[in-house]
């Protein structure tokens, strides 16, 4: 799409991990034969960089570190944050001299709203092209077209510099469109979906929940919030689950509570709770706690109840 747009493309492949099929053959060295081969049909240069030690240090880790603790992280949302809007965009632009970084990411970004990257054929302009990122407001995170297919989710964590540096080519289309394009590309992508959870005891519910300092993909807390303190928005902490209604809380010290609609299955400390404000992903925190499940309630309900009734069997009225 991006070089029917005009543009000139590099493809990189960046590789984080090193990984062993069951036949022990290394799956990353077939993922870059792939790349490479639709490098050569489309006719762009070919590049590979690793960030496998990268990954180990800032990512895995982090992840070991958070396991030690009892919590559940987000790999995915570490990995964009710290390698490839970080390690790698700065790569793209500073060693290949790129202006812009493009990923296939369900994604939008108000700067591709207001036609920023738009480019007609016509002459060529007579300032750089990354002077256009030069702007005064920050850039925003919104949900792609697709929102069955958004990931913002994975995305909410990166910095303003990056995002400012972005184009998602998969911003306005659906998945089964880009599939097309890809079919008549004589490319073929397999989807593999994951099984929604099986089990609904009411100790794996909760509708409350303590964040770590928020991270917010405009640099700042909304202007809502800094006001009022308290913001109503919606929650999500798993890629494509359902929006959740919520109240949000800002703390002194950044990190924020989230006050759900209804309680959630599996919330996990260690994980990511990520804010959306109509289409916009305001961004995200590490859940450190987590109020009482729906179990516990039920329980101090029970209890309560029963303290009641045996009260009043121990004091009955006397007869009128």
């Amino acid at each position: 799409m991006a070089a029917e747009s005009s543009y000139s493309v590099t493809g990189v492949f960046m590789k984080n991990w090193d990984s062993l099929d069951e036949s022990g053959t290394c799956t990353s060295e077939k993922d870059c034969e792939d790349a490479y081969r639709v490098c050569q049909t489309l006719d762009i240069p070919f590049h590979q960089v690793s960030y496998v030690k990268e990954y180990w240090h800032e990512v895995f880790s982090n992840l070991l570190k958070e396991y030690e603790k009892g919590r559940t992280p987000n790999p995915d949302i570490l990995c964009n944050k710290h390698i490839k809007f970080n390690y790698f965009h700065k790569y793209a632009v500073n060693t290949l001299g790129a202006d812009a970084m493009a990923t296939g990411h369900y994604a939008r970004t108000s700067q591709e709203d207001d036609e920023v990257f738009q480019q007609t054929h016509m002459a060529p302009p007579t300032t750089l092209f990354r002077d256009r990122f030069e702007i005064r407001n920050p850039v925003r995170l919104c949900k792609a077209a697709d929102h069955l297919k958004d990931q913002t989710f994975f995305l909410s964590q990166i910095s303003q510099d990056a995002l400012r540096q972005t184009i998602f080519p998969l911003a306005g289309l659906t998945k089964e469109f880009v599939k097309k394009i890809a079919a008549e590309a004589g490319f073929h992508h397999v989807l593999k979906r994951k099984e929604a959870p099986t089990t609904n005891h009411p100790a794996l519910f909760c509708d409350t929940i303590g964040t770590d300092r928020f991270h917010w993909v405009t640099d700042d807390p909304p202007p809502e919030l800094v006001r009022a303190q308290m913001m109503e928005c919606h929650f999500r902490f798993m890629h494509q689950m359902p929006l959740v209604p919520c109240t949000v809380t800002l703390n002194m010290n950044g990190s924020v509570w989230i006050s759900l609609s209804q309680p959630v299955r599996a919330l996990t400390p260690g994980q990511f709770a990520v804010l959306y404000k109509g289409d916009e992903c305001l961004g995200s925190g590490k859940i450190i706690r987590l109020g009482p499940s729906e179990y516990t309630l039920q329980q101090g309900r029970e209890r309560l109840r029963a303290a009641a009734i045996h009260k009043e069997s121990q004091n009955p009225e006397p007869a009128s």
